[in-house]
């Protein structure tokens, strides 16, 4: 049951894949790579913005370092999603497959598991699926299409990446002009290593690092992310009552009943008070109080009991 809902709820984001992927096969067949090596890196990675960044490096022989700095900075995003994931994970969602479902974390699939109060084994699989079978079959027929269709048509398809990364930062940048700001500067500084003299010879894997790092720091300086108060969070005030050690409770009240009018003894129960815990010494001061009271009757009883002995005799 909950993998059917986890395969309705991933449809719109295969569908989704289904045309970003279909770009990328046709980007990975214009880089020289077979239409099997194409299929074969969506099946295995499923990184998105990671494998557009890589295959342009792929197609130069020794660059591993770079590879590897431009992998770890395009998707490291996925560790911590996975990190807040795991919170709402369900008891049976644990040991080895956190590392098998793990491998299909994406920004869309950790956007919609995360929405949910707890996330299901079962569920989480059937939300992987479709955008998995989606990411894969889309790159199968973009490079199988790549060598069909005409240049024109290819090479509309191509710019369709960029409409994809327009898409993911339009919307945010609406409500956050520093998110706008941030994909302005990165934009910036790519321009730079492509067209300066001494910029242009950094590989691709460093310049795309170098931008997205540098973006984000100087977004980050110019207009840090404000800390949410915590709503369980009391203030330390000195003046504030429980800090001063002051007893705001309401005084004690007391309900208590008269006694015999005609013996003038008091048979009623000891009173029964509701209140607050008060600071030490008002708590002494009503046990005080209370012995007072204890004694007075003591008091009173006395006294009748010898006066009804005299009458007596």
């Amino acid at each position: 049951m909950e993998y059917k809902k986890g395969l309705r709820a991933g449809i719109p984001i295969a569908l989704g894949y289904l045309s970003v992927s279909f770009t990328f096969g046709i980007m990975a067949i214009k880089y020289g790579f077979t239409i099997w090596q194409a299929t074969l890196i969506s099946l295995t990675t499923v990184t998105s913005a990671g494998q557009f960044a890589g295959i342009g490096i792929m197609t130069t022989p020794g660059l591993y370092l770079d590879m590897l700095i431009s992998q770890l900075t395009i998707n490291v995003r996925y560790s911590f999603m996975s990190i807040s994931l795991s919170q709402k994970l369900d008891r049976r969602f644990r040991g080895v497959w956190k590392w098998i479902l793990g491998f299909f974390i994406t920004d869309e699939i950790f956007a919609v598991a995360v929405s949910r109060p707890i996330v299901s084994r079962s569920f989480f699989a059937g939300l992987a699926t479709l955008p998995w079978i989606g990411w894969t079959l889309g790159t199968g027929l973009g490079a199988s299409l790549g060598n069909v269709l005409p240049a024109a048509i290819m090479s509309a398809l191509g710019i369709a990446i960029y409409g994809m990364f327009v898409a993911i930062v339009v919307p945010p940048a609406k409500d956050n002009k520093y998110i706008l700001l941030a994909a302005g500067i990165a934009a910036l500084i790519s321009v730079g290593f492509t067209y300066l003299p001494l910029l242009k010879t950094v590989s691709p894997g460093i310049a795309i690092s170098i931008a997205a790092i540098a973006a984000a720091a100087i977004a980050a300086i110019i207009r840090p992310v404000e800390e949410e108060p915590d709503p369980d969070y009391e203030s330390a005030d000195p003046e504030s009552p429980r800090e001063s050690g002051i007893n705001t409770s309401v005084a004690p009240k007391c309900t208590h009943s008269e006694g015999s009018r005609e013996s003038g003894i008091n048979t009623s129960v000891a009173p029964k008070c509701t209140h607050s815990e008060g600071s030490p010494k008002e708590n002494s001061s009503a046990a005080s109080r209370t012995e007072a009271i204890k004694q007075k009757k003591a008091s009173v009883f006395t006294d009748a009991h010898n006066s009804g002995r005299e009458v007596r005799s």
